[in-house]
């Protein structure tokens, strides 16, 4: 009988759960830690379309997501006063049985995740790092933060943009800054807020928001990035309702609702991809660690929950990890991300530089692209 692979997750967000929940389900060892001790289970509002809703069907976790978001199939264009310039027809890029987009509570969605990980037999420590002591033919050897030691097969590292494991392994890949930065607060979904609406001009680049469930939306202003340290997190809500001052229609009703500072959140944009590979011998980067790109698209978690499907339908098909496998993966990945990236990058620049540019065209050819499979 042959020996049962085991596996090793560092990293409890959005890829992490799903990989392991793609993998238990193929009968694979699986141990997860996450650092954080409460799971991460925090952030205001997420913007799924349709290929990350593809993936999480395969979770087996569609019926709940679907339950407790909100699917919608057009983009509005708006003025910063609130007059509706244009609506739009999204791409189902997760195809015509998924709407094309679902917002939804981030904490949510994170909870729907770590209940299907739970539910998988996983092994999870929460609170807990992972730090890679040597690799060899035939697996990895791993040493915990609480002292303990393993030895797996393969390493996922999920552990995000500031990946300390990809660092450890010798890929010196960084984030870069793009120039944006975004706040982003959950509140109360203003009557008729049926879809994402986007205002350009104003205060700020971007004014939106997304409808998060039938009674929730998350809101949004992208602005030029500041100096953190400018920004006291306790005048959080005090500055991002006074850059919504800017705005009407659904705004007037959103910003009465920003007063609490700790429900605001402030992120710079940054853009990452790793080249060459995504692996050094037995341990392979998924999600953020491996790329990362601005919001402009909504295509982050779609590209993270994407990895976490192709990596584990190569692992579960075949016989033998190996080098040849995972340059496969990430040969079969690289080109799509990269498209997802650029596109996302150059959207941001033409506002940066305050050009016009064919926004429409290249969001349209980027997500029509993205109704092949990944």
């Amino acid at each position: 009988m042959a020996r049962q692979k085991s596996v090793l997750v560092i990293g409890g967000g959005t890829s992490g759960n799903a990989i392991t929940v793609l993998l238990r389900r193929a009968g694979i060892e699986v141990d997860l830690v996450e650092v954080k001790p409460d799971w991460n289970v925090r952030g205001s509002g997420i913007t799924l379309q349709g290929n990350a809703l593809r993936v999480l069907r395969e979770l087996g976790v569609w019926d709940d997501v679907r339950a407790h978001g909100f699917g919608f199939d057009s983009l509005g264009l708006t003025t910063p006063d609130g007059t509706v310039l244009h609506v739009s027809e999204d791409i189902r890029t997760g195809g015509d049985d998924l709407p094309a987009t679902l917002g939804m509570q981030r904490p949510v969605l994170q909870r729907v995740l770590i209940d299907a990980v739970r539910a998988s037999g996983a092994h999870v420590r929460l609170g807990t790092t992972a730090e890679i002591v040597a690799q060899d033919d035939t697996g990895v050897a791993v040493r915990f933060s609480d002292g303990t030691e393993g030895r797996y097969d393969l390493v996922v590292a999920a552990d995000g943009l500031s990946s300390t494991t990809r660092a450890a392994i010798g890929i010196d890949a960084k984030p870069e800054p793009t120039g944006m930065a975004i706040w982003r607060v959950p509140a109360p979904r203003p009557a008729g807020v049926e879809r994402s609406d986007l205002a350009h001009g104003g205060p700020c680049y971007i004014a939106g928001y997304t409808p998060t469930s039938k009674d929730t939306l998350y809101a949004y202003l992208v602005e030029p990035n500041r100096d953190r340290a400018t920004i006291p997190p306790e005048s959080y809500a005090d500055e991002m309702r006074r850059l919504a001052e800017g705005y009407g229609g659904a705004w007037d009703e959103i910003r009465e609702s920003i007063t609490d500072p700790t429900q605001v959140n402030y992120t710079w944009f940054d853009r990452l991809l790793v080249e060459g590979s995504w692996h050094r011998a037995r341990v392979v980067l998924v999600g953020d660690a491996a790329h990362c790109c601005p919001p402009t698209m909504a295509q982050g978690a779609a590209m993270s929950l994407e990895d976490a499907w192709v990596l584990s339908q190569m692992l579960t098909s075949a016989a033998v990890w190996d080098e040849r496998l995972l340059m496969d993966y990430y040969e079969r990945r690289v080109d799509r991300v990269r498209m997802v990236v650029e596109a996302s990058v150059r959207i941001g620049q033409w506002q940066l530089d305050g050009e016009a540019g064919d926004v429409a065209g290249l969001m349209g050819t980027t997500m029509t692209a993205l109704k092949e499979l990944p």
